[in-house]
């Protein structure tokens, strides 16, 4: 087979734990890096600028175009599975929400195997990435955040009063205002925190892959994987397979390691197409079996949302700026100076709540918007409104990837599963009737007009069931198809240093092996498993854990839902 190219070490995928992963790595200088991607630019405005966050994960050119298979409960839907196929990968498609998850979240992960992924030991990778600049008139409390890191974080300027209303609202409510979700305490309603700086999109590829290209030993490679080269005998990860169709270009060959960061949905289908899964699926397509794990392509989760969308009484929302004259005048703006409504993602108050006493951290995300619109960018109601993008965190709900061809390059089965556990509907009606409270509370007074969607006359828990399931939509957080756990655990796919099991010099490390889903976004998240997996890989020691910093947690948390 042609060799394209060699490296010390060969990662797939430039995406959020990609470009980490490429800038570590290569960070020291001693070693040759070689990042595969199969997509393209990422320059141009539909991507950097901000505000045209709905372009890019509705455009082919920049998307793999996926579609999740007919969800039963969602009367039938499929639903699109946006997943970035270009430089910086999905955080160059995504709505540039930062969120690095509870802290408890972390502590689930370390108690079902992740041994050194508990809050204390992921906390200093956090803190390593971020360059957090808070808001206006608000401090950063340096215990708690990083300043010096690639990725720049910030509040949004958060301008339009309904921002200021909704965080009011809440506090009316009886619920806690949190200045900054991601240090001590996530619980509580504030300012939502934006990967957007001077006035762009900051993407894993602005953070971290174009100054790591800038070094010698840093190569990108344009083309697609179709299948990690492993050797039969020792079963150990020589290269990766490019290729089209069932055409094979050539071979990246890996003189130390392979390291898949290919995504949630493209990652598991690179192990099945190598010979990495379960034997009987692995079988139907005539696959020969290299590593047995059963775990490949399962434990996949996502966060699904609805949009509570409210009519606004005074012209001040962003439906005031959909026409072709305003978006021109936005992108002009944009254009010349990086300012105005096209230098934010608009997402920029949010809220974190339980949704009962018992619940120890919060299942309930809200992401606030002064504007009734759809993802599309579409209006969705005459006139003005607000909305409330709002979903539970942690659904017992689990689909699978599957292999639906034995060519590498067809797309695969997508199924989540969607609904199908009880407990995700009185979830769902849960969050729909605390988004009506605090919608009625006096901040919105000045501001309210009728409810758009579901609407007044939709009350019973038969209406509000209808709602989710002719309404849901996927938030676009698939992950956990290839855990992270314990090496004798059947359905663990790497180990807690994201080595694949049964497979030499293979590791895997993106949004894969997360356990369980973390509550919020999860770019962050991913972007902090490829700088903590780098120093896995190259084995000189991780960051001191700092299990002197105890998150908040309600101390009414049993009694009390707020």
């Amino acid at each position: 087979m042609k060799t394209i190219d060699e490296a010390d070490y060969v990662i797939v995928g430039s995406g959020s734990a990609g470009s980490a992963l490429a800038s570590r790595l290569s960070e020291n200088g001693r070693h040759e890096v070689v990042v595969i991607e199969a997509g393209g630019t990422d320059a141009g405005p539909f991507i950097q600028m901000p505000g045209a966050l709905s372009f890019p994960m509705n455009m082919r050119r920049y998307d793999w175009g996926y579609l999740a298979e007919p969800e039963k409960s969602l009367a039938g839907r499929r639903l699109v599975t946006p997943r970035g196929r270009v430089i910086g990968g999905s955080s160059s498609i995504n709505g540039m929400v930062y969120v690095r998850g509870h802290a408890l979240d972390y502590e689930h992960w370390a108690a079902s195997g992740a041994a050194g992924w508990g809050y204390a030991d992921v906390l200093p990778y956090f803190k390593r990435m971020e360059h957090f600049h808070g808001g206006a008139g608000r401090g950063v409390d340096a215990a708690w955040r990083g300043t010096g890191g690639p990725l720049h974080v910030k509040n949004g300027d958060m301008q339009n009063p309904l921002y200021e209303a909704f965080v009011e609202a809440g506090r009316q409510a009886g619920y806690p205002v949190t200045e900054d979700y991601n240090a001590e305490r996530q619980e509580g309603f504030g300012p939502m925190q934006q990967t957007i700086w001077q006035g762009r999109r900051w993407s894993a590829a602005n953070a971290y892959l174009r100054d790591a290209l800038e070094r010698g030993n840093c190569r990108l490679v344009y083309g697609q994987a179709v299948r990690i080269d492993i050797e039969r005998r020792s079963g150990r990860a020589t290269g990766v397979v490019l290729g089209s169709g069932r055409r094979v270009a050539g071979l990246v060959k890996a003189r130390r390691e392979v390291v898949l960061a290919a995504g949630s949905i493209n990652s598991p289908l690179l192990l099945m197409h190598s010979g990495v899964g379960d034997p009987a699926d692995l079988g139907r397509f005539g696959i020969d079996v290299v590593a047995p794990r059963a775990g490949v392509g399962k434990n996949l989760q996502d966060h699904l949302e609805l949009y509570i969308q409210e009519t606004c009484i005074q012209p001040i929302t962003l439906n005031g700026y959909l026409g072709l004259f305003s978006k021109g005048r936005i992108g002009l703006e944009w254009m010349m100076l990086h300012t105005g409504h096209g230098a934010t993602n608009h997402f920029e108050a949010a809220a974190f709540i339980r949704s009962d006493a018992g619940i120890e951290y919060p299942d309930i995300q809200y992401h606030f918007l002064p504007g009734a619109i759809r993802y599309d960018g579409k209006a969705a109601a005459p006139g003005h409104g607000y909305q409330s993008h709002v979903g539970p965190m942690r659904s017992k709900s689990r689909g699978e990837v599957r292999l639906k061809s034995s060519d590498p390059t067809a797309a695969p089965s997508i199924r989540f599963n969607y609904m199908s556990h009880p407990d995700d509907w009185k979830e769902f009606r849960t969050a729909i009737r605390l988004t009506r409270e605090i919608y009625a509370q006096e901040a919105f007074d000045q501001y309210r007009g009728p409810e758009i969607q579901p609407g007044a006359g939709a009350t019973t828990d038969a209406d509000l069931d209808r709602f989710v399931a002719e309404h849901a939509e996927s938030a676009y957080h698939p992950c956990g198809t290839a855990r992270i756990g314990a090496a004798d655990d059947p359905l663990a796919v790497v180990d807690p240093e994201c080595r694949v099991i049964g497979i030499e010099n293979l590791r895997l490390a993106d949004s894969s092996i997360f356990p369980r889903i973390t509550n919020g976004n999860l770019n962050g998240p991913s972007i902090m498993v490829g700088e903590k997996a780098a120093d896995h890989i190259l084995g000189e020691g991780m960051l001191a854990p700092e299990p002197q910093l105890t998150p908040w947690v309600n101390p009414d948390w049993r009694t009390s839902q707020r």
